[in-house]
């Protein structure tokens, strides 16, 4: 595997072409923070954030959009976190009609976590403090109390979590902590992945095999050569990378099936291909 310098020097067509996706697509909506950012305080949208990031597993970007609109339905205002908690097969119920299944490998623990959000909400019930009166590994260690966002480094849930809380509206919700000098690791998306594999500097060499702590330096280092002013904005646009969304993959319907993706010379899925 190239290095980052020696991949933009032996690439620089790609390059450019990558930062112009970035560019196109970084203030697409995430799908959490969508939904969040229609709740109106700020403890819900707090909230629903951490509940909506701990969910995202294993379901496509629609799916995870509806079930957060549906449970918010169903458990509106401080339900959440607000005594006596609602019952599991409630909760359980909801994500069923949703996907008109229980076949999703979070199934099974959806009240857990839905209870350990609302436990949260309760150990720290100013949820806009907690994040103003903490630094970002002060906070990635306090989420280790919610069920399912992970308990060992890096816990990548918790990462995406504090991306979300404090990158500026509408990527994130832009809150402010206490001191941002150093954050956590950048969010290595599915979408991402497929990006550093595909058309990235790992686009020679086998990325699946990595270690995981050489994969995510390789994406902390392009990313911030994709978007130098804030690498945040290049992880939230490569999560839409081939990743499915309502009608095929999201990066297809954000670019006009691939007619205006300035990378239709470079990826093998487009649909649209510049012709002489």
């Amino acid at each position: 595997m190239v290095s980052v310098k020696r991949f933009i020097h032996d690439e620089p067509a790609l390059f450019k072409a990558s930062k112009a996706f970035v560019a196109l697509l970084f203030k697409c909506a995430d799908p959490i923070v969508y939904v969040a950012q229609k709740m109106p305080t700020a403890n819900e949208q707090i909230a629903w954030t951490l509940l909506g990031t701990v969910l995202f597993q294993d379901r496509s970007y629609p799916d995870i959009l509806r079930l957060l609109v549906k449970l918010h339905e169903r458990f509106p205002c401080d339900k959440l976190w607000s005594l006596p908690v609602p019952k599991g097969g409630e909760i359980e119920e909801v994500v069923e009609q949703t996907f008109n299944s229980r076949n999703w490998t979070v199934f099974e623990h959806v009240s857990g976590i839905f209870w350990s959000v609302g436990l949260f909400v309760r150990h720290h019930p100013d949820l806009t403090a907690w994040v103003r009166e903490r630094t970002p590994e002060e906070m990635w260690r306090d989420l280790g109390e919610i069920y399912f966002m992970g308990r060992s480094n890096p816990r990548p849930k918790a990462c995406a979590a504090i991306y979300r809380l404090l990158a500026p509206q509408p990527l994130g919700l832009g809150l402010t902590c206490r001191d941002n000098s150093r954050m956590p690791h950048l969010p290595l998306t599915m979408g991402a992945r497929r990006f550093l594999a595909m058309l990235g500097p790992a686009k020679e060499s086998n990325f699946a095999e990595l270690e995981p702590a050489i994969k995510q330096k390789l994406a902390n280092e392009y990313f911030i050569a994709l978007a130098p002013e804030n690498p945040y904005f290049a992880a939230h646009s490569l999560q839409f990378f081939l990743e499915n969304g309502s009608e095929g993959f999201i990066c297809r319907e954000l670019t006009s099936h691939c007619a205006k993706c300035p990378l239709y010379e470079y990826c093998n899925y487009a649909e649209v291909r510049k012709r002489d």
